[in-house]
């Protein structure tokens, strides 16, 4: 005779209870299941992207010019050799002053004295002069003029030249980064278009550096022309949608 104690006896409530119990973890593991794909799905469409690049040019001219004039005077007497750089200053100054430019435009920048006593005691003078000037046409003029300057004796050496800077970059920078956004946007939703898909916003962006050079020629740097380029390369992280 089997023991009552050890015998579960299945009543019509005890099968509804079981049966909704599973019912219940059934429909719990189908949740978590949907939930989990939905959030994987979910994930990968976040990690869907394109990564592209953005250009902005814009041609400047230059609103500063630096024209360093380099010279010097050798002589066997250190008085005679100072007679004679102290000439060469007063014409160069005189060539300035009947262009236009103001006294303290042309200010000296160094000077240099050295003696040489092998076989006979001689010294040299070197002296260098700068002009400084917004007025970039005037200081154009000038560097065409140069040549008067040697035809008042002076003996242009190494190291003199003109420069012309553009020192507004700050001012056009953040027009320039929004030039560039919108072109990597365009180059972005092209490539979206050929995927089949939209362009959402931007998940990163790095926006390179600005590059001032020559508006014409090889590319250079160009400091000897106030026309310049500059250039900005931006690279953005579009989401895909």
């Amino acid at each position: 005779m089997p023991d009552n104690d050890n015998v579960m006896v299945q009543t019509p409530t005890t099968r509804s209870l079981f049966w909704g119990s599973a019912s219940i973890v059934a429909l719990g593991l189908v949740a978590g299941g949907y939930l989990l794909g939905d959030g994987l799905l979910r994930a990968r469409e976040a990690d869907r992207s394109v990564t592209v690049r953005g250009l902005a040019e814009r041609e400047v001219t230059a609103d500063l010019a630096t024209w360093t004039i380099a010279y010097s005077a050798k002589s066997q007497n250190l008085k005679s050799a100072q007679d004679d750089i102290d000439r060469d200053t007063d014409a160069i100054r005189a060539f300035f002053t009947e262009l236009g430019f103001a006294a303290d435009a042309l200010k000296p920048t160094g000077v240099n004295v050295s003696r040489r006593d092998y076989g006979q005691r001689s010294y040299t003078i070197s002296q260098r002069l700068q002009l400084r000037t917004k007025d970039i046409e005037k200081a154009q003029a000038a560097v065409a003029k140069q040549f008067d300057l040697v035809r008042r004796g002076v003996v242009l050496e190494g190291g003199s030249g003109i420069s012309f800077t553009f020192t507004k970059l700050n001012d056009i920078k953040p027009e320039m980064v929004a030039e560039a956004t919108k072109d990597a946007r365009k180059s972005a939703e092209q490539f979206a278009h050929d995927s089949g898909t939209d362009v959402g916003s931007i998940k990163s962006a790095t926006q390179g550096y600005f590059s001032v050079n020559a508006r014409d020629g090889d590319g250079g740097y160009g400091s000897d022309t106030p026309y310049k380029k500059v250039r900005v390369v931006t690279t953005v992280n579009f989401y895909l949608e």
